[in-house]
Parts: C-alpha cells; sequence; structure tokens
C-alpha cells in the first residue's frame, strides 16, 4: 500500500536489463515481471521498484541505495557470486557496510547491526 510522503518506488538505471535480472536474481532472490522489451519491475527487494534502460551508466553521486543485511559476510559473497563488484567495507557507530556495483553501474551499499 502506498503512503503519503514516503518512498514508493525505486528506480535503478540500467545499461542491460537481462544482466541485471542475473545479478539481483542470484544476489538477493528478487523476481521480475517484464513489461514490453523496454523494462523490468522487481519484486522482493522490501520495496518494489523497476530498471528503466539507459545507454550509458550514470555518474556517481546519485542517490543511494541502501540494503539491510542479517549477515553481511553472506550478503558480500552473494554480490561477489553474482557478478557485482565490491566497494570498501566500513565500520561506523551501530553498524557496518559495503558498497557494491552492479553490472550498470549502480552503486548501492549493504549494512547490518553491530
Amino acid at each position: 500500500m502506498s503512503t503519503h510522503n514516503h518512498i514508493d518506488y525505486v528506480e535503478l538505471p540500467a545499461t542491460d536489463l537481462s544482466a541485471m535480472k542475473a545479478f539481483y536474481g542470484a544476489a538477493f532472490g528478487w523476481t521480475f515481471e517484464d513489461y514490453g522489451p523496454d523494462y523490468v519491475a522487481f519484486s522482493g527487494a522490501g520495496l518494489e521498484g523497476g530498471f528503466a534502460p539507459v545507454k550509458a551508466p550514470p555518474p556517481q553521486g546519485g542517490a543511494m541505495v541502501i540494503l539491510y543485511s542479517d549477515d553481511l559476510d553472506v550478503s558480500e559473497k552473494a554480490v561477489r557470486a553474482a557478478g557485482g563488484e565490491i566497494l570498501e567495507r566500513i565500520s561506523f557507530p551501530g553498524g557496518s557496510r559495503f558498497g557494491f556495483v552492479d553490472p550498470s553501474g549502480n552503486e548501492l551499499a549493504i549494512w547490518t547491526k553491530a
């Protein structure tokens, strides 16, 4: 159910829709629905969203999408096995996280509580 003033949907730029489905399906178990040849919606991420086709990867510095994990080591292995590029792992008061880059060049992060 949509809630006023809450995040309702996230779109990630995608240079290759098939690669994005393969990556997010393998790493996180997300499911997908194709809406014609040029758009894919995803489910199972805690927030509904989709992959919007682009010709080139977006420049760094856009919005940061952060996923939560009960086990950061397991999540890191899943991202790596699915073909994601792991970035720096950092610790902070209350937890730790690592960043990763998906097949279309989007930078996301995954965090866990301390």
